[in-house]
């Protein structure tokens, strides 16, 4: 396949995700939303309306427009790529789809993928890869998902926590690889957010129940600021409170909080208590009060490495992002700042 025929393909999936769930009777869209339903009953983390965030998220970044503007440094590499290599990509699934930048950045430039799918997130790629070869049956020839230990490839990204990592630097480590470990988000909060800001910053919170590497876990809030400010926006996943799983979270914080007398915020759906780690479980936020912007800046500077996103509505840093958008990463803000594209161009011929 050609680079443009790759690019169209996956523009046609973009199409087809934008109008996820619809009532039509197409039959491809009918195969992601049997695939969509299937996924909730095997993780019940996986909401209908989160996996419909995700599929959209994507469907946004699919377009002609923004593949080639992603790509545009790299054609001349890309086309030049005459002798494919086979990539393993371990994926988490600790939200729908997370690992669909690595599939995507894998068959764009050419290379065929083997696919070792976590077991909580099984069912969507398969779906995906079947309309894929639906439209263009040449993806046959370059797409494959194992449940086997994984063989027979040129390089690996993998994907999972620090302990994940260790496992995967011993048995991949002689491979060109990239092994991404645990990393959290932040947000700091300056004061002068308008009331669409904090909103949007909800969702960097909430959205997926808080389980992505992208999502807020932490906010840094200056001295003598007025949380409930920020909590009058979280309104809007106040159903939280009925998912078993979720409310089983809250309820066992909440007692540990209880009985060790450490003080937090009770908003009755989520907790927010003061904590200097970055790193909060499920139905809850840690929060770090902070005097002077400039200081805090210099300090999360020193703690880069553990960061995924850094949300504020002042651009301090080229890499911050604004409220709202933690969740809808470009193309191009790939995952711990590594290229990946680069990565995959700069493997070196098999023969070499």
């Amino acid at each position: 396949m050609t680079l443009n025929e790759r690019i169209d393909s996956f523009v046609g999936l973009g199409e087809l995700f934008r109008n996820f769930p619809g009532e039509t009777d197409d039959p491809q869209l009918e195969i992601i939303r049997a695939a969509a339903k299937q996924a909730q009953i095997e993780n019940p983390w996986f909401l209908q309306e989160n996996i419909c965030h995700a599929l959209l998220s994507l469907a946004e970044r699919l377009t002609h427009e923004k593949l080639e503007k992603w790509l545009k440094p790299y054609m001349r590499k890309i086309a030049d790529n005459d002798q494919p290599q086979t990539i393993a990509i371990v994926m988490a699934g600790n939200i729908p789809l997370v690992g669909f930048h690595d599939f995507l950045s894998v068959l764009i430039t050419g290379h065929r993928l083997i696919a070792k799918l976590s077991s909580q997130d099984a069912v969507l790629l398969p779906a995906i890869i079947e309309v894929l070869i639906a439209n263009h049956p040449e993806w046959k020839d370059y797409t494959s998902i194992t449940r086997q230990p994984l063989s027979s490839f040129d390089a690996i990204i993998a994907t999972g926590n620090n302990n994940s990592s260790r496992y995967f630097e011993y048995y991949f480590g002689k491979y060109p690889n990239i092994i991404r470990k645990n990393r959290n988000s932040i947000a700091i909060i300056t004061g002068e957010e308008t009331n669409e800001d904090l909103y949007a910053l909800a969702d960097d919170v909430l959205l997926y129940f808080g389980l992505g590497c992208r999502s807020v876990s932490k906010l840094y809030i200056p001295v003598g600021y007025d949380l409930k400010q920020f909590i009058n926006n979280l309104g809007k996943f106040e159903y939280y409170r009925y998912h078993h799983k979720y409310r089983n979270n809250y309820d066992y914080f909440k007692s540990i909080y209880i009985i060790n007398k450490i003080p937090f915020i009770d908003t009755g759906d989520i907790i927010l208590t003061e904590n200097n780690s970055v790193s909060s479980p499920v139905s809850v936020i840690f929060y770090e009060y902070y005097e002077d912007l400039r200081t805090l800046s210099k300090q999360i500077g020193d703690m880069d490495s553990q960061l995924q996103n850094i949300v504020c509505h002042k651009r301090i840093k080229s890499h911050w992002i604004l409220p709202g958008t933690a969740q809808h990463p470009e193309l191009w803000d790939y995952a711990d700042r590594i290229d990946t594209i680069d990565f995959l161009l700069n493997l070196g011929k098999k023969d070499e």
